[in-house]
């Protein structure tokens, strides 16, 4: 298999893989846990809820109005992960794990995408508490997202300057 196919292959496939795990969690919590249900975990430091989220990060824009919502939080975004699709396929000198990180905030944000263009609303539905330490309510897409703008971070923290 050559080496430009293998690339699109991983590419792809970590992109699927993000969206995929990100829908089967949200679709598992719209169809097993009501709005106003609280499921407690590891004591009370995790938090399984069902928040629908029509704004974005802690439900900025929500009110705006439903077609400037959908300009800001849906088209713009999506035409910013198109770019950066384009940008890992082109970008053939990226390093694998810039690669792979990359990817994890194209398919984070294009499980969100989805969610919004398709059920108007991002399904959130994790919280978590350690003390005066907490987070907003999030999903897994936001993870892959946060994951993936962390390793580039720290990629280019400790990258040797030279």
């Amino acid at each position: 298999m050559s080496k430009k196919l293998t690339r699109l292959l991983l590419i792809l496939s970590v992109i699927i893989i993000n969206i995929g795990c990100d829908q089967v969690s949200k679709n598992m919590i719209r169809n097993r846990v009501d709005s106003d249900q609280n499921i407690h975990l590891l004591g009370d430091h995790l938090t399984v809820t069902r928040v629908e989220n029509s704004g974005a990060f802690l439900s900025m824009g929500d009110s705006l109005s439903s077609s400037l919502r959908h300009v800001l939080l849906s088209l713009l975004p999506l035409l910013a992960l198109a770019g950066g699709f384009l940008y890992v396929l082109l970008k053939s000198n990226l390093s694998t794990t810039s690669l792979i990180a990359s990817c994890f905030i194209i398919g984070g944000g294009l499980g969100n995408i989805y969610d919004r263009i398709v059920h108007g609303s991002v399904t959130d539905f994790l919280y978590i508490q350690f003390g005066f330490l907490h987070t907003g309510v999030f999903n897994l897409a936001d993870m892959s997202i946060m994951a993936g703008a962390c390793i580039i971070l720290a990629q280019s923290f400790f990258q040797k300057k030279g």
